[in-house]
């Protein structure tokens, strides 16, 4: 009888601690500029915020599930999955450059974004949407159009926001790889300035 009641104990207890584990997940979606591109995984953004929150954040485990060339489709086919598998207390969504460089339809973009920020929610994680630019060359009302989607899915679902990842970095050569679309290993710290301010202010509301 007594070796039953151990058992239970334990049983309980991992799968509080296991229950505990999950509610301080942090997990990264998104492309080639949140994995590394062209680089040592270490020197890119997430790492650089993986130790960051080590000493600000503990308690917060971070997963980045970013693959290169990622589209808003590809990230949707996976994100579920995902989902069920880290239950994570926070999702940063970065993706959709990819489905404007090969100048796929914004509407399907967007679509795909709010499905995703809304399976998020329904087990009540909490989104930080980071948004980006593509090169004027794509025409004006395309890029205008590409900027604000992720500024409108911002407002309509009240979430936290970063418009521009590569703000400060972008137009800075020294920076940047030489493709012009990646940063560097210097441009990183930088990308992590844009998007840590609006994080830390989402993990220092969580309840």
């Amino acid at each position: 009888m007594l070796f039953k009641r151990q058992i239970w104990l334990f049983l309980v207890v991992g799968l509080c601690l296991s229950k505990l584990a999950s509610a301080s997940t942090l997990l990264v979606m998104g492309d080639s500029l949140s994995a590394a591109h062209n680089m040592r995984p270490e020197a890119g953004w997430v790492s650089l915020l993986e130790n960051q929150l080590s000493e600000t954040h503990p308690e917060v485990k971070v997963i980045n599930a970013s693959v290169s060339g990622e589209t808003t489709q590809g990230g949707l086919a996976r994100f579920d999955k995902l989902l069920s598998e880290h239950q994570p207390r926070w999702v940063i969504l970065e993706l959709g450059a990819n489905d404007a460089l090969r100048g796929y339809p914004l509407q399907q973009t967007t679509q795909n974004l709010k499905t995703m920020v809304e399976q998020a929610h329904q087990i009540n994680a909490k989104v930080l949407l980071v948004g980006n630019q593509i090169p004027l060359n794509y025409g004006k009302r395309y890029t205008e159009m590409f900027f604000n989607l992720y500024k409108n899915l911002a407002a309509e679902y009240q979430l936290a926001y970063v418009p521009f990842m590569l703000k400060g970095v972008a137009l800075n050569k020294s920076l940047m790889q030489d493709d012009g679309l990646h940063p560097n290993k210097d441009g990183q710290p930088v990308v992590l300035q844009n998007i840590y301010p609006q994080l830390q202010t989402l993990l220092d509301n969580s309840e």
